[in-house]
């Protein structure tokens, strides 16, 4: 019986230093039906002519240069350019592990369509990678080994962007690339969160993740902290935010000021609490900040955490858990 057909599609500008690795790592894969649509999308370098000859050795291998700018565009034009029954995204300065296409593949024909297989990630880079990164990995990891990664979904982005795989039915009801929405995959995650897609769990490290000081996710304004958080208000609007139920915004600092401007700026009203004794009682943006205890006399609430210290989360936590306040439900973490 002949394998299905997986699309992988795969943006790439100015990476001729890890090309060679990203490509030969996909042409390894122990699953070898697969088409690798690859878009340069405005490479200064020798990044296309590296991708070109591996393509004019490998007829699998489709390259083609962007008709638009920016990597949205990019994978838009690579998808219109596909025709698998299943589809993922590479990144192209990353490493696939072996059996990488294997592992997804082989658990979506196992859980079915209205799913989206992901795997364990490991970060890597030259000099070692920071503390930040690896408290990251360790937290997405332990997500998607249970599948609970949508429980989280509002803290940072749930579904790494280089490793994961949908049926491409779903992925044409999930809107497939079509947004036009920076950071386009936080975007997309939200997407198969609102068309309700589960998590299939995995407990198998299949995606080697590059870490470099120029990767586009640390240098391009489109990653800038303030369109995730727009980005996580407008979904939470959308999608559990309930008009009947008082809403609150646990924290006054950075973050906890931008979401309540950006509440503010779509008109939906707010309590506010936090435990800073200099704050208590004045206001901010017009609205008067309560101390946390303020949040027992609000008749079932639902809340926006936006502490950031680890130690103060899980007080947090108890607090709500006294309250019998369900995580995913009645509260989200917005870090």
């Amino acid at each position: 019986m002949s394998k299905s057909l997986i699309s992988i599609v795969t943006p790439f500008k100015n990476t001729e230093k890890f090309l060679p690795d990203c490509l030969l790592s996909i042409l390894n894969q122990t699953y070898t039906n697969w088409e690798l649509v690859i878009v340069d999308d405005g490479s200064t370098d020798s990044s296309y002519n590296i991708v070109a000859q591996f393509a004019n050795r490998d007829q699998r291998i489709k390259v083609y240069k962007n008709p638009g700018s920016g990597i949205i565009q990019a994978l838009q034009f690579a998808f219109s350019k596909t025709s698998g029954d299943f589809m993922t995204r590479m990144d192209s300065d990353d490493i696939m592990t072996p059996n990488k296409l294997e592992v997804l593949h082989a658990n979506l024909i196992e859980y079915g369509q209205g799913h989206v297989a992901v795997g364990q990630v490991k970060y890597f880079r030259e000099d070692g990678i920071s503390d930040g990164f690896a408290k990251y990995e360790n937290w997405l990891n332990h997500l998607t080994e249970f599948g609970t990664n949508f429980k989280e979904i509002y803290k940072e982005c749930v579904i790494p962007s280089p490793c994961w795989m949908v049926y491409r039915a779903d992925f044409i009801a999930c809107d497939a690339f079509n947004p036009n929405t920076y950071p386009e995959d936080y975007d997309l995650a939200f997407r198969f969160y609102k068309y309700n897609l589960k998590c299939i769990p995995c407990s198998e490290t299949i995606h080697l993740w590059r870490d470099y000081n120029s990767r586009t996710s640390r240098t391009h304004e489109n990653y800038a902290q303030n369109n995730f958080l727009e980005l996580k208000v407008n979904y939470f609007i959308e999608l559990d935010y309930q008009t009947s139920r008082p809403l609150v915004i646990w924290g006054a600092g950075k973050k906890g000021k931008t979401v309540a401007r950006l509440l503010q700026e779509q008109n939906i009203p707010f309590y506010w609490i936090c435990d800073n004794p200099k704050k208590i009682g004045k206001e901010i943006y017009d609205v008067k900040l309560h101390h946390t205890n303020h949040l027992k006399t609000l008749i079932n609430p639902h809340c926006l955490i936006t502490v950031a210290n680890k130690v103060e989360q899980k007080n947090i936590k108890k607090q709500l858990a006294e309250l019998r306040l369900i995580p995913a439900s009645d509260y989200f973490f917005y870090c």
